[in-house]
């Protein structure tokens, strides 16, 4: 069982049979508990819009599209948004974020555009480097993550943004069903 690969041909790389879940199962209760009015969904570059228009559709709330160039790897140059940004509580997602150097330009953008609040979702945090501190700096209120990886535990970093869902309840279902022989579509959002 794999939760949220990069892109979904990986799945067709292993010579077993694979169940690819996915966090929304998680993400998407959490989303709509915070009852945010005039909320929109963004992703953070052209690749992920697949996912935020699956997150958008279910929600029954507009896409934002961040489109970015890069200098070079790991270095966003310029940034722009495609879609209404003033006055939206935006959540943006993404699969994963390495050093956060996109994901917070792209909160800064969106508030500079009008932006109400805006948050973020992702599944992998990877936050390398100095991530952490690029998300506590940046206009990102709420980073919400999944268990996937644990956070780091130094003491001199600043956790009061994260919030931390598991994916622990998720999986469990799924092994229990695959163990009884039931189906696991129904588990299935996208």
């Amino acid at each position: 069982m794999t939760c949220d690969l990069h892109a979904d041909q990986i799945q067709g790389f292993f010579d077993m049979p694979v169940d690819h879940l996915y966090a929304s199962t998680i993400f998407l209760p959490y989303l709509r508990e915070l009852k945010l009015e005039n909320m929109s969904i963004a992703s953070p570059d052209m690749g992920g819009a697949k996912r935020a228009n699956a997150y958008s559709r279910i929600l029954g709330c507009p896409m934002i599209i961040c489109h970015k160039s890069r200098e070079k790897a790991n270095v966003v140059g310029s940034m722009t948004a495609i879609g209404d940004v003033e006055g939206r509580n935006v959540v943006i997602v993404d699969d994963m974020v390495d050093t956060a150097g996109t994901i917070t330009k792209c909160a800064n953008m969106l508030m500079e555009k009008g932006a109400l609040s805006v948050r973020a979702i992702c599944t992998h945090p990877v936050l390398s480097g100095n991530a952490y501190e690029r998300i506590n700096s940046s206009a990102i209120c709420e980073f919400i993550v999944s268990d996937t990886i644990p956070l780091t535990k130094r003491e001199d970093v600043d956790l009061s943004k994260f919030t931390v869902l598991s994916v622990a309840p998720l999986f469990a279902d799924i092994m229990q069903k695959v163990y009884e022989n039931k189906a696991i579509s129904d588990t299935f959002i996208f």
